[in-house]
């Protein structure tokens, strides 16, 4: 098992250049690295054939350590570049790795038209429930009542379910893990990753040092362990009472349901249009 570490570490780290990191520790980016890189590993992929694209915020500094092509681009924007570059070569696997903020708050826009166009992208979306970076403001996903800096008396508003979001605006796949479920969190990005269409990854990931702190939730360890009491596999879940679901969290793969993608429906428009003007 060393060894197998060992080989990840000097395959697809960029270990001599970028490490330290910049993420507090017990901050659950660094157990998302450690399985982002161990699913691709797992799924064969060539890593001159990954990109990886991020926008803005904590979770926007995790492409940075991975040795593949990544792309650190502006805040909330980076699901465009990652259409761009899916659609300049389709051969490339695309990953996409946000936070909270960045997918659903300034992206949001951008993430429910990928979503229903069904590009075929992989969407990892970290959610801490807060912008960590800039200092612990509430996000779309905050809680009501929860507190923030920019909510000192409590949060006014309703949060989103990103998943059930995403689901809604038509992604084929959807998943949603915490980082305390590791084994899990690896199979769901592996197949996130391996599916058609536009692929989504929940991550839910405590912040201790701004929002866990603000709400006081304890220490990143006591914050991992509320995952492990919250979480059920979606399931289980389904078959609790609306009054026993309430506080639970369903984890587990939400949807898989492969239809055809942005790309099919591309190449099926230029050959009507090859075929009107009567290229051979």
């Amino acid at each position: 098992m060393a060894a197998v570490h060992r080989s990840l570490v000097y395959d697809w780290l960029r270990h001599d250049k970028k490490f330290p990191h910049v993420w507090c520790p017990g901050c659950g980016l660094g157990i998302l690295l450690g399985s982002l890189v161990r699913s691709l590993a797992d799924s064969a992929f060539d890593k001159n054939e990954v990109v990886l694209v991020s926008g803005i915020g904590c979770s926007g500094r995790l492409p940075v350590y991975v040795d593949v092509n990544s792309v650190h681009t502006t805040h909330g924007r980076a699901l465009t570049f990652a259409t761009g570059i899916k659609l300049a070569n389709p051969e490339l696997k695309v990953i996409v790795v946000m936070g909270d903020g960045d997918a659903t708050a300034i992206g949001g826009n951008h993430l429910i038209h990928a979503a229903r166009r069904n590009l075929d992208l992989t969407a990892i979306i970290v959610n801490n429930l807060t912008y960590g970076m800039t200092g612990g403001q509430y996000s779309p996903t905050t809680p009501l009542g929860a507190k923030a800096t920019t909510a000192p008396y409590g949060h006014l508003e309703a949060s989103f379910d990103i998943s059930a979001l995403t689901i809604t605006a038509g992604a084929s796949f959807v998943a949603r893990s915490t980082v305390y479920h590791v084994t899990q969190l690896d199979k769901m990005l592996a197949q996130a990753m391996t599916s058609r269409g536009f692929g989504v990854v929940e991550v839910l990931s405590p912040c201790h040092t701004n929002y866990g702190r603000q709400n006081r939730l304890g220490s990143q360890v006591e914050m991992l362990n509320d995952f492990k009491k919250r979480a059920l596999r979606v399931e289980r879940w389904k078959k609790l009472s609306a009054e026993e679901q309430e506080g639970r969290i369903p984890i587990g793969v939400l949807v898989d349901q492969q239809r055809p993608t942005f790309l099919d429906h591309y190449s099926q428009a230029c050959d009507r249009a090859q075929a009107m003007r009567g290229d051979k």
